[in-house]
């Protein structure tokens, strides 16, 4: 018997591989995690599609307090662990996976298409990516850039970041919960708006030029392997006033560009952008480039 943990891919009911279909019909049991990340579509598409009506939600409690209930019955029957995107890109399904094998439990992956490989859309190299960081929501108390130095490791050398930007699903409401009530807020999705927004703040409290909220070129990517999938460029400062429209987003902050990347991301950059470039893949200034081509 076996714990299938089964990647779904990044759109819809459609981008699950033939493997992995095959054994969501054939398990005795299927759980979706909706913690990490979330398809474009319900879980009433998904079993419609996988002609089955008993698939469960492992929502954040569920994963976090109760995820024996996900693999230890795998050792007496064949159980599917549905995720978004690719079962080894979240430490949450690394756990899982971990906390099964030690049970005695036999675990099988089943690949499909992430955000870690799709963000290589927009034309920037994949082999020229650093460490890849997950950016948390700010608020009134609380605003930790423990990632920052990460983003300054990958510029030195260099690398372009790829940062995840924060999920809020099934979070408690703490004052509710202080007057006795179980009570959950509304889900929250970080956009690559607010994410440039805390990435300038982050700057301005570090203060170690990790980048330049002005000129440091950078992507934003907004539903990855969708039809609808928006991808703009620009200065951090610029990215802040685009609309991305639905989630999810995440955002990449450059660092070397090779000419052919940059002629890539062309298309992409934002209008009146303060960076040009030209047909041969050179980054310029958009004032010092058109006083030369006036002169």
């Amino acid at each position: 018997m076996v714990l299938y943990i089964i990647g779904l891919g990044l759109n819809d009911e459609k981008d699950v591989t033939v493997r992995g279909l095959e054994l969501i019909k054939s398990s005795s049991k299927v759980f979706l995690e909706a913690y990490t990340s979330v398809l474009s579509i319900g879980k009433d598409r998904l079993e419609a599609f996988y002609d089955r009506d008993d698939i469960v939600i492992a929502d954040r409690d569920f994963v976090e307090c109760r995820a024996e209930e996900i693999y230890l019955p795998a050792k007496e029957e064949d159980v599917s662990f549905l995720v978004v995107g690719d079962p080894v890109c979240a430490t949450t399904h690394s756990d899982i996976m971990i906390r099964a094998r030690e049970a005695g439990v036999k675990v099988e992956l089943v690949h499909n298409a992430s955000a870690m490989g799709a963000a290589g859309c927009c034309g920037l190299q994949l082999y020229s990516f650093g460490q890849t960081i997950s950016i948390p929501y700010f608020d009134d108390n609380w605003k930790p850039t423990s990632f920052y130095p990460r983003i300054k490791y990958n510029r030195l050398g260099g690398m372009h970041t790829l940062c995840l930007l924060d999920i809020k699903v099934k979070e408690p409401d703490f004052e509710a919960m202080q007057r006795g009530k179980i009570v959950y807020l509304p889900p929250r999705f970080m956009t690559v708006n607010v994410a440039a927004e805390q990435l300038i703040e982050s700057e301005g409290i570090r203060k170690g030029k990790a980048y330049n909220p002005e000129s440091t070129l950078c992507v934003g990517l907004a539903r990855l392997g969708q039809i609808d999938q928006c991808i703009m460029a620009g200065t951090l400062e610029e990215l802040k006033e685009q609309d991305f429209g639905a989630p999810l987003h995440c955002l990449i902050i450059c660092g070397e560009v090779h000419d052919m990347e940059l002629e890539a991301l062309r298309p992409y950059l934002v209008k009146d952008s303060k960076f040009v470039i030209d047909a041969e893949g050179s980054l310029f200034d958009r004032n010092a480039y058109e006083d030369n081509n006036d002169t």
